[in-house]
């Protein structure tokens, strides 16, 4: 075989298993929080910048879709009104901390950026209701932005 045989043989045999590892990687859905840009996404319900972490929670369903949100009562509307297929779901905490939906707990916060006046916690927290407890509690429709539930910061 003559070497410029040779060198296109290497390039297709190269692009050949560089679209293997591309198609294989493509297709794994993320188990673990996508990073967000603070106060760059925005928020898949409302629109708003997702600025507070403490506050966020991220949704990926299971096309791989990846959806951020400002405020748990935005995650608890989308997931009301879009019934997506949930592959992970989590909740910010405290810090740098994300929490399962199968183990966050909610707890009563005076301030929240859409007014939700929900806070993410361990679910062991006294007084946490689960994830299930608060998604089954009726809220009141609201289209999102600023104002548009009660208490939400402008």
């Amino acid at each position: 075989m003559t070497a410029p045989r040779l060198i296109g043989l290497a390039i297709v045999t190269a692009l050949a298993l560089l679209v293997v590892f591309v198609v294989r990687g493509a297709g794994t859905l993320p188990d673990e929080p996508v990073p967000v840009a603070w106060d760059r996404d925005v928020c898949a319900h409302c629109g708003m910048h997702v600025g507070e972490p403490r506050h966020a929670a991220q949704l990926v369903t299971t096309d791989g879709r990846v959806h951020n949100f400002d405020d748990v009562g935005c995650a608890l509307d989308y997931l009301e009104q879009h019934r997506p297929a949930i592959h992970r779901l989590w909740f910010h905490g405290e810090g740098d901390a994300w929490i399962p939906a199968a183990e966050a707990g909610f707890v009563a916060a005076p301030y929240t950026p859409m007014g939700s006046g929900l806070l993410a916690v361990d679910r062991a927290v006294a007084g946490a209701r689960s994830f299930d407890e608060v998604r089954a509690t009726p809220r009141a429709a609201g289209g999102g932005g600023p104002g548009a539930h009660p208490g939400a910061h402008p």
